[in-house]
């Protein structure tokens, strides 16, 4: 029976990081793992069906570093976002690859035209489909729907609303931005995700400690991060509504506003990006306070990770840093062969198996053959035992 005393142990937050440590990966979760990217290359990390772990590591450098002026505030926000969101196609597509190649089908004939015709390029093709469609759901949902329901709200209250017009299409969007998260939420798929993306919070905030890397050290601390994505994007929305009460936004002509709207969204992300920096590189009781709506919301989009999670999160952490973990790069080449050689003992089997199967069925038909006297016979046995 279980003791009604016995407490969880209470997790701690990284209150004190090593400065030269902070700010020095970052990550996201993706299908059955995590992408951890450093300074001059990122890992995806992904757990297979059979319970071992796949590592890619792709070298990767901001452009930001080539072109100077594009390191300029507010700029670097605009670019960083744009590279954020490439990467993240590219990655997502990495680790479906991984975990969907295990179950070998037979393509459908679909599948086999569009291969023959377009090759590996379909794939380019959709995932740019893919984030087209993802941008224009996001712009409908989170500008476009919050200025409508906000106008008609007004034109229903007699045009009364005034200077709250724009606070009250504040409110809309962030009830909508939740609403989507809780949603997304109830899908067990998305809920796995969410556990990653805790996994890969808790394990920044080991190595940002100075702790030893294990699954043991990083579950003691908590999953809420001060530069989680998902804190940027509730900044964002805090942002817009101040940006969007700019005099020169209108609210006459709801697609003039939208119109309007669109080019000032860079420089919102540009402006919530150097908040998030802010945040992440002094801890103290002001940035803790400014940031607590994001991390707020990240109790939405992480969940508590089990010790496995945590593992595939180190694993793609101390990849992407090669320079303080330089035992990694060898640790993962020795998991892909033994997966490798694993996998070329099961094939063998498999045809070693099917082998003797095609002798099983052919023995019957050569004895029946040898037994029974009347030709005909035989043909007509050789057909009832392949039937």
């Amino acid at each position: 029976m279980k003791d009604k005393n016995t407490q969880k142990p209470k997790l701690i937050d990284c209150h004190n990081p090593l400065p030269d440590r902070v700010g020095k990966v970052g990550g996201e979760a993706v299908l059955e793992g995590v992408m951890m990217r450093g300074t001059g290359q990122y890992s995806v990390a992904v757990r297979r069906e059979d319970g071992s772990i796949s590592v890619t590591t792709q070298k990767w450098e901001s452009v930001r570093k080539r072109h100077k002026i594009l390191n300029l505030p507010i700029i670097r926000g605009v670019v960083s976002m744009i590279e954020s969101m490439v990467l993240s196609f590219k990655v997502l597509n990495i680790s479906a690859e991984v975990y969907g190649g295990e179950a070998e089908e037979e393509p459908s004939r679909f599948e086999k035209w569009l291969d023959r015709h377009f090759g590996k390029s379909i794939m380019d093709f959709v995932m740019v489909v893919a984030g087209v469609l993802g941008v224009g759901l996001a712009i409908g949902l989170f500008v476009f729907l919050p200025s409508l329901i906000t106008k008609l709200i007004n034109d229903a209250s007699g045009d009364s609303l005034g200077w709250t017009r724009n606070l009250i299409e504040g409110v809309i969007k962030i009830l909508i931005f939740i609403g989507y998260l809780k949603a997304v939420s109830l899908m067990k798929d998305i809920r796995r995700t969410f556990e990653y993306h805790g996994a890969e919070h808790k394990s920044i905030f080991c190595y940002e400690a100075g702790e030893e890397l294990t699954p043991e050290n990083a579950a003691k601390y908590k999953r809420f991060h001060p530069r989680c994505g998902t804190s940027f994007l509730f900044i964002v929305m805090i942002i817009s509504i101040l940006i969007f009460s700019l005099p020169f936004v209108p609210w006459d002509n709801i697609w003039l506003r939208m119109l309007v709207k669109l080019p000032l969204i860079p420089v919102v992300m540009g402006i919530g990006f150097e908040f998030i920096m802010l945040t992440g590189k002094h801890n103290n009781w002001l940035t803790r306070a400014l940031s607590a709506p994001g991390r707020w919301m990240q109790r939405i989009t992480t969940r508590e990770p089990d010790l496995e999670q945590l593992e595939i999160a180190i694993t793609a952490l101390k990849n992407a840093l090669p320079d303080q973990f330089p035992e990694a790069a060898a640790e993962a080449e020795a998991m892909e062969a033994e997966y490798q050689a694993k996998k070329a003992a099961e094939k063998a089997e498999a045809e070693a198996a099917a082998g003797e199967a095609a002798e099983s069925v052919g023995g019957p038909d050569e004895a029946a053959e040898a037994d029974c006297p009347v030709s005909g016979q035989t043909e007509n046995t050789g057909d009832a035992d392949r039937a």
